[in-house]
């Protein structure tokens, strides 16, 4: 249970200094900080898929934590390439 409040607390500490970082950059280098995002989310995959296939036999929580992760870094992954492909569209010239 101990190590369960420990891991909360570094997952909210997480999710604070995201939210703090994010408001604080300009709005002209978002684009460029998800295309290096989508390095960082597909490391995020695999350490989901390891997630989602370890664990306890007795436990469904691991495999369905790692699943949900799965889901969200995938869909992640996915519109930051969106956001990117758009964004270098916009440099190219008109013909």
């Amino acid at each position: 249970m101990e190590a369960f409040i420990v891991l909360l607390s570094l997952f909210t500490l997480a999710v604070f200094l995201g939210v703090e970082l994010i408001t604080k950059v300009p709005p002209t280098l978002h684009t460029p900080l998800m295309s290096g995002s989508n390095a960082i989310s597909g490391i995020t995959i695999v350490g989901a898929i390891l997630a989602a296939g370890s664990g306890d036999e007795s436990s469904t929580v691991v495999p369905l934590l790692g699943f949900v992760a799965i889901v969200f870094a995938t869909i992640n992954v996915v519109a930051g390439f969106m956001v990117t492909n758009r964004m270098l569209k916009m440099f190219k010239r008109r013909g």
